[in-house]
């Protein structure tokens, strides 16, 4: 890919991160790339056919991947924190504001695998994770898939909440959240 073109897709990518799809023009496209519309149409036949070559740069979409999960000590506090942090650090609320613009309707059957990929890969594979514990003989046999998707949901709520409301909703850290969350799941809500 030639600088011109990844300076166009890369402006379209942050302009569509910051006022969504729908809102981003070609005009704008042109103006933040440095070129003009001409030659954003000699590179591109359309805004969407920019946001489609973006969506498929690794730079430009959620770098989950299930190697990225490996540093296990095969301890549920530690393992799951990994889990956490490993997703927090990478979705970042740029990210979930890229992905939120990417779901316009114009998009979505086409983005939407793309954007999909990122909670497969974390809820695959913390499932895995904990096939291999049960087999261990650390855990039971639970559901190993809607615990999955527990902790995949306050990961994913903590980033999407920060992403639209930066600190304004909850002053928690995201270590704090991290390892609380963890300990919460583990242990349960104590009674008295």
């Amino acid at each position: 890919m030639d600088d011109t073109s990844q300076k166009i897709i890369d402006a379209t990518m942050s302009l569509i991160r910051d006022k969504g799809y729908v809102a981003t023009t070609t005009k704008d496209i042109a103006k933040a790339a440095g070129v003009n519309e001409c030659t954003l149409f000699r590179k591109f036949k359309s805004k969407k056919e920019i946001a489609l070559s973006g969506v498929e740069q690794e730079k430009w979409r959620g770098n989950i991947t299930p190697e990225i999960f490996k540093n296990i000590v095969w301890e549920l506090q530690p393992d799951l924190e990994m889990f956490m942090n490993a997703y927090l650090d990478r979705i970042t609320p740029d990210f979930v504001n890229l992905s939120i613009g990417l779901r316009a309707p114009q998009l979505y059957d086409e983005t939407a695998p793309y954007i999909m990929k990122i909670p497969q890969a974390f809820i695959a594979s913390l499932i895995e994770y904990f096939n291999n514990m049960e087999k261990l003989g650390k855990i039971p046999h639970l559901d190993f898939e809607c615990l999955a998707m527990t902790i995949f949901s306050a990961t994913f709520g903590y980033t999407f909440l920060t992403a639209s409301f930066e600190q304004k909703l909850t002053k928690v850290k995201q270590s704090d959240f991290v390892k609380k969350s963890v300990s919460i799941f583990i242990k349960g809500i104590p009674q008295i």
